[in-house]
């Protein structure tokens, strides 16, 4: 396979000496023959790609506004996404949405990713790969069609479903940084992470401290048990470095279901939105302030609710600008304790 001068050069300066950062390395190549074949750390395994992808797919929004993000939407042969993400005309990659073609108002299946003669697809476990429904790593590679998971939803073997193995923010670089030396834009992706850090820098600066942090609750939905955020999802690093106390960080997985019981014993001064899917943002904020198990826990009680989108709460390139949002709400609650 061809590739471009740049990608070419970008590709062979990765690969004359193993490099490390962000969890990510690029082994270097054993001869020539191999001189396109990069080999990156992914979920804590050793996957080399032996060609530069020219026909990625993608899974979910947060997905497929990383490759966005590094201006990789002509490597890019579609993406599949549910109507529940909330309104992409006015994020900063529209015009990229407009240029990629939406494969499925679903979730991605074998199907899509065959019709649309993908050479990589770009997804993680609960967003888009699944055992029920063949649409696995494992799965694709019988087909030769290569895989990247999504290193926030990487399982991490506590039982078979539990989810994360680093904190949020360093996933998102790493996966920044593995997909850039993958597509040869590594300084494309160094100076995306250099921007991030210093903008989440300047929220944690101004973040309150000690026993001035308020305590926080990420309510994505249901109603007999609420789904929300353990340690290893989006939410947990946007809430600390905005100034707040996750009360779910003990939970050693990404998402998942808790009692409500649990959350009342916490006592969150804020409970965070989630806002996607058919119960919208509104909605969800009436069940909670007229939930009778709630009405003691202080958020309720002052009505201290905050909402942010789906896109910003899971790993993407918003998470940084959803902390400095989250960052200046908290402050003024804190103020007010």
């Amino acid at each position: 396979m061809r590739l471009a001068p740049a990608a070419a050069l970008c590709l062979a300066a990765a690969l004359t000496a193993a490099l490390t950062g962000c969890g990510a390395r690029v082994e270097p190549a054993g001869d020539a023959a191999s001189a396109t074949e990069v080999t990156l750390t992914n979920c804590g395994r050793k996957v080399t790609y032996d060609k530069v992808p020219e026909r990625v797919v993608t899974n979910d929004v947060g997905i497929t506004e990383l490759m966005f993000a590094l201006g990789l939407e002509d490597r890019m042969a579609g993406y599949a996404m549910p109507d529940d993400k909330g309104d992409l005309t006015g994020v900063p990659w529209k015009d990229a949405y407009r240029k990629v073609r939406r494969l499925s108002k679903d979730q991605l299946t074998r199907e899509n990713v065959l019709d649309a003669r993908a050479d990589l697809v770009l997804a993680g476990w609960g967003y888009g790969f699944r055992e029920d429904g063949g649409l696995t790593p494992d799965a694709l590679e019988k087909l030769g069609i290569s895989s990247y998971v999504l290193t926030e939803s990487c399982r991490n073997g506590r039982t078979t479903t539990s989810r994360g193995i680093m904190p949020p923010l360093d996933a998102l670089y790493a996966d920044l940084t593995n997909l850039g030396r993958l597509f040869g834009v590594e300084e494309r992706a160094a100076k995306l992470i250099a921007g991030f850090r210093e903008q989440v820098a300047g929220v944690r600066a101004r973040a309150p401290r000690g026993a001035g942090r308020p305590r926080v609750f990420l309510y994505d939905s249901g109603r007999d048990q609420p789904f929300t955020s353990g340690r290893y999802a989006a939410p947990q690093q946007i809430i600390t470095e905005a100034g707040g106390v996750n009360v779910m960080e003990d939970a050693a997985d990404s998402w998942t279901t808790v009692g409500w019981e649990s959350v009342v014993a916490r006592d969150p001064d804020v409970i965070v939105v989630c806002d996607y899917g058919d119960v919208g943002a509104e909605q969800k904020k009436r069940f909670l302030l007229s939930y009778a198990p709630l009405r003691d826990v202080s958020a309720v009680r002052h009505r201290r609710i905050f909402v942010l989108d789906y896109a910003d709460l899971v790993e993407s390139p918003r998470n940084p600008a959803a902390i400095a949002r989250l960052g200046a709400y908290l402050r003024t609650v804190a103020g007010k304790r």
